[in-house]
């Protein structure tokens, strides 16, 4: 994700989180003609995929450390002004807080009424 703070109701990241990143992320290279640009994880890396023009324009991840318990699906990440707000209004609306990652860069996903699931944030 970039450091660049991004306006509230805005997609900030889209990514993928799997078991066995590194195939899915040729597939996409092959399939989409994305290239990628490892982010060294400690021990391993995910990937940042770039579009023709060098734009880094989504992640592909494996689902461990950090991310281990991430769902494995394109996952958009919604920025909110504030996430305890944007939290308490997810579950008075019938939605559920599914993960919460607190921190640096702290976000947490939910399910929405319908079932669909995305990740909001203070990015």
């Amino acid at each position: 994700m970039s450091n660049e703070k991004k306006p509230a109701g805005t997609i900030g990241w889209i990514d993928l989180t799997v078991p066995g990143a590194e195939d899915v992320r040729a597939f996409y290279e092959s399939v989409v003609g994305w290239t990628s640009t490892p982010v060294d994880m400690g021990g391993y890396s995910d990937h940042c995929m770039n579009a023709a023009d060098g734009k880094t324009v989504a992640g592909v991840c494996h689902s461990r450390g950090m991310n281990a318990n991430m769902p494995p699906q394109w996952m958009i990440y919604i920025v909110v002004d504030d996430l305890e707000k944007s939290l308490a209004a997810c579950t008075a609306g019938g939605g559920e807080v599914v993960l919460r990652r607190d921190g640096n860069n702290g976000f947490a996903v939910i399910r929405d009424p319908a079932g669909a699931l995305a990740a909001i944030g203070e990015f």
